[in-house]
């Protein structure tokens, strides 16, 4: 069924720096050109879009929004007087109905506004009927803006905790570990946070390639609108466990995540994985899991074959489960259960070519299950590219909460920053050094003093690459609930080139 979608927008300074070009004012007043060597600026604007998170009337939700401290703070050259910093709300919300036509919008209320760099802000929405949320962020509040929504069902078919990072509106999203399976109810939210209309399309993959479908090609997804889709609903051969999911769009952009709900084991979202790449990295599997299923696929011409590694705390081993490569044929979904693979300690899975010199790309993700019999709940982590600058996950505790650090080769060093509580709190910082080959596990990192949650920050200080999970973990009524979010670089800085007067074009 389509849902509402609400418009979020949290303003503040307008600062000069633009993507993809800067412009420089002369003495005379003549326009500058010429560009020399670029320059990185804080980012002055960002869009996030969150999915309507359930449809259980038993469903508790918490938004938290976080932009870190420490950039965005000036203008670039040539700017103006900085505008006070201020925080817009607007509640553009607008129903789709099942032809595809836009109802009047209607008003809806606005999750939780950031108005200060380095203190999160949360709010609550509770039931089956919370919109879809798109927001911007703008000046000193756009560099890093990040949004957690968080999902606690107690009860029903869906139960389980619910965790995604709000992510970019785009054009191109691969989520594997998807499921037409019995037991298995998967929806892909398309969420249009623009003026204007998206199309889209859905591709599904299994073991023997493409499945036929129907109903997948030119989806209208209208402006300010979301769109839920049941995967079983888009081909005539359900009950596959192992599916791969692509959505592109033929004009437009939009927001996409699954979310997965397992009659049996819980459920949680699946979040796009990192682009197709020959090697990955799935961060932050935790220590008591007693299920671990492995999804790649291969979306180029040739087959892929991977050798699997997990990263512990001590170094990296090949997995009993795991003594041979897995064999991915390309255009089909590959799969392998790995029982038993972290052994009481928090680690990563390292896939690789098994040839070093045959790098085909892949994408791949991760089922979680934690618990046993009726007790158990289940997450997913996506590949996902090492932090380049910086990343945040918002909404952790003060109990529960985990993260983890996997250097898959050089050894590297990190800044850990546990920011202000949402209450009250003062920020701590942490440097932290990961062994190359070695994954680092942090539970104690938080905020002096914390009231309320806390967001967490990474950024590289020297060294290698680094990729970072949090796992957090709100156990309710003996079923071990968790969810897993893994840290996606904020993009916080754009590349601005540099620019001078140059008399010589007046010749």
């Amino acid at each position: 069924m389509n849902r509402t979608t609400l418009s979020l927008i949290a303003g503040a300074t307008a600062l000069a720096a633009v993507t993809g070009f800067a412009a420089l004012t002369a003495p005379d007043g003549t326009a500058a050109t010429g560009a020399k060597a670029t320059t990185r600026l804080p980012v002055e604007r960002v869009g996030l879009v969150c999915p309507a998170p359930s449809t259980s009337e038993v469903a508790e939700t918490r938004y938290t929004s976080y932009t870190p401290a420490g950039t965005g703070t000036g203008a670039a050259p040539g700017a103006g007087k900085a505008e006070q910093p201020t925080a817009l709300l607007r509640t553009a919300a607008t129903v789709t109905s099942a032809d595809g036509t836009a109802k009047k919008p209607k008003p809806a209320k606005a999750p939780a506004t950031v108005t200060t760099p380095g203190k999160p802000v949360t709010a609550q929405a509770d039931g089956g009927s919370v919109p879809a949320v798109t927001g911007t962020a703008t000046g000193t509040l756009a560099p890093g803006w990040t949004v957690q929504q968080t999902t606690v069902v107690p009860a029903g078919g869906a139960r389980g905790l619910l965790g995604l990072g709000c992510g970019a509106p785009d054009t191109d999203f691969w989520f594997p570990a998807a499921s037409t399976d019995k037991d298995r109810q998967d929806y892909v939210h398309l969420t249009n946070p623009d003026d204007t209309a998206a199309v889209a399309d859905i591709e599904l993959y299994g073991p023997e390639g493409q499945l036929k479908s129907q109903f997948t090609e030119g989806i209208p997804v209208p402006a300010h609108s979301t769109v839920p889709v049941l995967l079983s609903t888009l081909t005539s051969e359900p009950g596959r466990k192992d599916l791969t999911v692509h959505v592109t769009t033929r004009s437009g952009r939009v927001g996409a995540a699954v979310a997965a709900a397992d009659d049996k084991l819980g459920s949680d979202w699946i979040a796009p994985a990192a682009d197709p790449a020959s090697s990955a990295v799935l961060p932050g599997i935790p220590a008591d899991a007693t299920a671990v299923r492995l999804v790649a696929f291969a979306p180029g011409d040739d087959d892929a074959d991977l050798k699997i590694q997990l990263v512990t705390p001590s170094g990296t081993i090949v997995p009993a489960e795991a003594d041979g490569p897995l064999h991915v044929k390309s255009g089909m979904t590959a799969a392998v259960d790995l029982p038993n693979l972290t052994r009481g300690a928090v680690g990563s899975l390292l896939l690789t070519p098994n040839d070093p010199k045959k790098p085909i790309p892949v994408v791949a993700a991760l089922q979680v299950v934690r618990g046993k019999g009726e007790n158990t709940e289940i997450a997913f982590i996506p590949a996902t590219a090492a932090v380049s600058a910086r990343a945040t996950v918002a909404d952790n505790r003060a109990k529960g909460s985990t993260l983890s650090l996997t250097a898959p080769g050089a050894d590297a060093r990190v800044k850990v920053t546990a920011s202000a509580g949402s209450e009250g709190g003062t920020p701590v910082s942490k440097t932290v050094t990961v062994k190359g080959g070695t994954t680092t596990v942090l539970t104690d990192l938080v905020p002096e003093g914390l009231k309320g949650s806390y967001a967490l920050t990474v950024e590289p200080v020297s060294g290698g690459k680094v990729h970072a999970a949090r796992t957090l973990a709100l156990p309710e009524d003996g079923v071990p609930m968790f969810t897993v979010q893994t840290f996606v670089d904020d993009r916080g800085t754009v590349e601005v080139p540099s620019a001078h007067q140059d008399l010589g074009v007046l010749d």
